[in-house]
């Protein structure tokens, strides 16, 4: 297992969300990307589409299975991580440095109700 970043939130479905300038990057954590296996399709949100915090709006599939993501945060889908399309094996590689979108959020303390590297530390080995 590797570490889990003390700067990103996670939510009980394993996604990770990072703040930057207002703007809420989505991944899935390190955990996640094991449990599935080896990435061979994702299909992210349309841009401009407006979310609601767990709602359900990207899958992943692997050679394994196919997961739904889930949106952290509720507010709007204002980028896609494109190079995705042609490589999605790029969050086997990297799980934290590789985001999946972007959303522009309505309520940033949503965010509050995410888990810390901590919790979700404590989440995934119970």
């Amino acid at each position: 297992m590797s570490d889990i970043p003390d700067n990103l939130k996670y939510a009980k479905t394993h996604e990770w969300a990072q703040l930057e300038d207002g703007i809420v990057r989505v991944g899935i954590t390190d955990f996640a990307q094991q449990e599935l296996g080896d990435l061979v399709f994702i299909e992210l949100p349309e841009l401009g589409r407006k979310v609601k915090a767990q709602e359900q709006c990207a899958v992943v599939e692997s050679v394994k299975t196919a997961s739904d993501l889930f949106s952290p945060v509720s507010g709007e889908i204002v980028a896609v991580n494109e190079a995705l399309a042609d490589a999605p094996e790029q969050v086997n590689d990297d799980a934290y440095g590789t985001w999946l979108f972007s959303i522009k959020a309505d309520n940033l303390t949503e965010l509050d109700a995410l888990m810390d590297a901590d919790a979700y530390q404590k989440a995934i080995e119970s």
